[in-house]
């Protein structure tokens, strides 16, 4: 507990600069990489950052010092040359995205190996501490390079206010941008560059072998709470952020630890979360909407089958025969063990009543049975008198479509067909 009051209260400077990086590294990358996400190019940002490699080294050898500055600008120009040629390799050959993507980040990432090889051997490898970018070392964020993080994700933020419209339009639908008039080339360009800055800005707390994480990971995980973009956006930056911090705290608390993986692990443990639990499009939850459509399928096909019966019986007003599980399983193929549970819980809900081993209609049970009996007898008769569906395949299409016809599709129905009661069968 005192280690964390430690890390909050900030009585380390380096704490200072470590969370105000991984604050400003992680952002960035979240921001435009939702764009990068949705344009569903998030795996060239693992290109790209392997791409980085090779231009560190350059800004190293071309500077003779670690100067983030010279870093950074080799960083992008290898970055942005990577990604200009996997565009080029897949617009002018047959080779696919992911085999092109695939050819660069291995070319340049040797490359950069090599280079890297060239320094250490030169004597220089030792005191430049290039080898660090591989895997990161947020540790080693200082003043400086704080402000230039800061001045990116500036950079970054207004290009997106500022773009916003046409960000949306291009990532959503290009062939659209492109016929009102917008420079669909210079805003992928835009976007492009961005993404390259963020993965750039990113390789001295994450490397360049994790730093794709930060673009892909927050997006994926918002994308499943939400279908609106500016709360995707702003719960990617949150799940990025607080990653961040998560890691540096890590890194802080246990000596020894790395900050850029134990990002990339609370990363990972949000987008598993995400894919559990989201409320939409989690796995729980459509386990839980498949379980209630059976159920509700099964709820309204024993309902149905009851009033069949009674139906037969010539009983449709009061539908108050009492019938055995033999009769209802006579007259529908139900598996007694689903039947009985439906039964029960037909009962729970005020639909059936119960009389020792007796089943029969409560009043809201008749008038759901009515509801269901209706539903599939209006589509019935839509099939045979606006379609050319053959009288053998009505009843099975019915059979599909009457759990799902809403209210607004039934008076659709009511005033296409004419009717108001319960239709009888013609066929």
């Amino acid at each position: 507990m005192q280690t964390f009051i430690d890390f909050i209260s900030f009585k380390d400077p380096n704490v200072i600069y470590v969370v105000l990086g991984m604050i400003f590294i992680n952002a960035s990358s979240a921001m435009i990489g939702t764009f990068a996400f949705l344009r569903k190019r998030a795996l060239i940002g693992d290109a790209i950052a392997h791409a980085l490699l090779p231009g560190l080294c350059l800004g190293f050898l071309f500077s003779g010092s670690k100067d983030i500055t010279y870093l950074l600008i080799g960083a992008f120009l290898t970055g942005w040359i990577a990604t200009y040629a996997i565009d080029l390799i897949v617009n002018k050959s047959k080779v696919k995205q992911d085999s092109a993507i695939g050819i660069v980040l291995s070319s340049f990432f040797a490359f950069g190996i090599v280079l890297l090889t060239y320094i250490q051997s030169n004597g220089t490898g030792q005191h430049s501490g290039l080898n660090n970018f591989l895997f990161g070392q947020a540790a080693a964020i200082n003043k400086d390079e704080i402000a230039v993080f800061a001045f990116i994700f500036l950079i970054i933020f207004a290009a997106i206010v500022f773009f916003y419209k046409a960000f949306v339009m291009v990532s959503f639908n290009a062939d659209f941008a492109k016929s009102v008039g917008l420079p669909v080339r210079l805003i992928e360009f835009l976007i492009t560059s961005l993404t390259v800055l963020a993965i750039a800005s990113g390789i001295q707390a994450l490397g360049v072998i994790l730093m794709s994480a930060l673009i892909v990971t927050p997006a994926a995980a918002a994308r499943l709470w939400s279908h609106k973009l500016n709360f995707i956006i702003l719960l990617a930056v949150l799940i990025s952020v607080l990653s961040g911090i998560g890691g540096a705290y890590v890194s802080y608390a246990e000596t020894g630890m790395p900050t850029g993986p134990w990002v990339v692990v609370f990363l990972s443990v949000a987008i598993g979360v995400s894919i559990l639990f989201a409320p939409k499009r989690g796995v729980i939850s459509r386990f839980r909407r498949a379980r209630n459509n059976r159920l509700k399928i099964l709820h309204e096909n024993i309902l149905k089958a009851i009033y069949h019966i009674q139906e037969k019986k010539g009983l449709q007003e009061d539908l108050n025969d009492r019938l055995t599980i033999s009769d209802i399983i006579t007259r529908r193929k139900f598996e007694t063990d689903s039947l009985l549970k439906g039964l029960k819980r037909l009962n729970k809900y005020g639909f059936i009543l119960k009389d020792e081993d007796l089943f029969y209609f409560t009043e809201a049970g008749k008038r759901e049975a009515k509801r269901i009996v209706r539903l599939h007898r209006l589509w019935e008769q839509y099939l045979l008198k606006r379609t050319s569906i053959d009288t053998d395949h009505v009843h099975s299409g019915a059979e599909a479509i009457e759990h799902i016809i809403s209210p607004e599709l039934e008076k659709e129905l009511e005033k296409e067909l004419g009717i108001t009661g319960i239709p009888e069968k013609d066929y």
